[in-house]
């Protein structure tokens, strides 16, 4: 079976950083790419997400260069509920 790529658009509204990132970013959208790869269970299809990546700048952000960030989906998932503490 083939693995496959589920995206999601995340938003921040203030700046925020990540691990390995050089500088925080703004705060904007954000498209978040989820690579996932096929397991069976007990005759189930299932997916296991093998890597994560946010791409930089935010969507609404016109610039020259794109780059696709690998991410640890457990750091988003933080910086984007203390974003929501922040607001």
């Amino acid at each position: 079976m083939n693995n496959r790529t589920t995206q999601k658009i995340v938003r921040f509204q203030s700046a925020f950083s990540l691990p390995g990132f050089d500088a925080p970013q703004p705060p904007g959208e954000y498209l978040v790419d989820h690579d996932e790869e096929p397991i069976e269970i007990a005759s189930h299809l299932a997916w296991r997400r093998v890597a994560t990546f946010i791409h930089l700048p935010a969507i609404s952000t016109v610039c020259p260069t794109q780059q696709m960030v690998p991410i640890d989906p457990a750091f988003l998932d933080a910086a984007l509920e203390q974003d929501q503490k922040q607001s």
